[in-house]
């Protein structure tokens, strides 16, 4: 079991950056790279993508100290960086409870890539069409989808 501080600083030195150079990549002070591989602190949400994407693994092997697969779940960082990218954090939370609840009806069986990808792409395409539909028809920016029916509903 290897904490975040050590996951960061053994991904950095196995692509061969300085600390210097994984703060340039992610756009962060020197000291805030210092910080994350002495532990002292940690990224929020965002910046753990940015972070995980430079150091080429996935955010919950950096995220989940019980995590020792540098490619587990990254199919989903993706889908959740672009609910980030268009409707901000809550929006990547959503999208990340969604991709999350419904993985739970594979359990006990195997998927091919292509059929991991296909089923992200359409957990996010319900997703963004609520969304959009929302935005449409209640002129607000903050529907969600619950993921237990096709209805969007208001948060206030």
């Amino acid at each position: 079991m290897k904490s975040f501080a050590d996951k960061v600083k053994e991904a950095r030195i196995s692509l061969g950056y300085s600390q210097a150079q994984l703060a340039g990549e992610i756009d962060i002070s020197s000291r805030s790279v210092q910080a994350y591989e002495r532990g002292e602190k940690k990224p929020r949400a965002a910046m753990m993508a940015k972070l995980a994407r430079a150091l080429k693994v996935s955010v919950k092997f950096l995220s989940d100290d019980e995590c020792e697969d540098p490619m587990a779940d990254i199919e989903k960082d993706n889908y959740i960086e672009k609910a980030r990218e268009r409707y901000g954090a809550d929006g990547a939370l959503d999208i990340e409870r969604l991709l999350a609840d419904n993985t739970a009806l594979f359990a006990g069986g195997e998927l091919s890539q292509a059929q991991k990808d296909a089923f992200f792409e359409a957990v996010m395409t319900a997703y963004v069409t609520c969304k959009e539909e929302a935005k449409t028809r209640y002129g607000k920016k903050n529907a969600v989808f619950d993921g237990r029916n096709q209805d969007c509903n208001m948060v206030e």
